[in-house]
């Protein structure tokens, strides 16, 4: 499991809870090969969502179909896709801290949803995405 990943799985949640209800749920997909990363099929993602308590859906993309259209190349990788026009107006990290949630101090993505709730456009649609390169088996 990327140390990334999990480090920023509570502050996942904790996203989900805040903007679900809101129209910008969380939803996860876990793009690896799971030939290519143990720990990554998906079973052991259901044990994961289970241990968590995920409140949001996490997809497996099976045969990594899914990833390449977004251009997605970490985990995490965020995208925030608004629901009115389906556009994406966020790509990038959860916020400034990929490791330590005690050292944040810029939370993009809550700036982001917040401003596209407030009829605005995010004053950063992107930011680098800090995490584990997506694993794909080269077999």
């Amino acid at each position: 499991m990327c140390p990334y990943s999990v480090a920023n799985e509570d502050r996942i949640n904790a996203l989900d809870a805040k903007y679900k209800s809101k129209g910008f749920p969380v939803i996860a997909i876990n793009p690896n090969d799971p030939n290519a990363s143990r720990g990554d099929s998906f079973e052991d993602m259901k044990v994961r969502a289970k241990e968590k308590g995920f409140t949001f859906p996490y997809l497996f993309d099976e045969g990594q179909k899914v990833y390449p259209e977004f251009g997605a190349t970490k985990t995490p990788h965020v995208y925030i896709v608004s629901k009115a026009t389906m556009k994406v107006e966020y790509i990038g990290a959860i916020d400034n801290s990929s490791r330590n949630p005690e050292s944040v101090s810029e939370k993009y993505v809550e700036n982001a949803v917040d401003a596209l709730l407030a009829g605005e456009k995010p004053t950063k649609t992107e930011t680098r995405a800090i995490g584990c390169s997506i694993k794909v088996d080269r077999g």
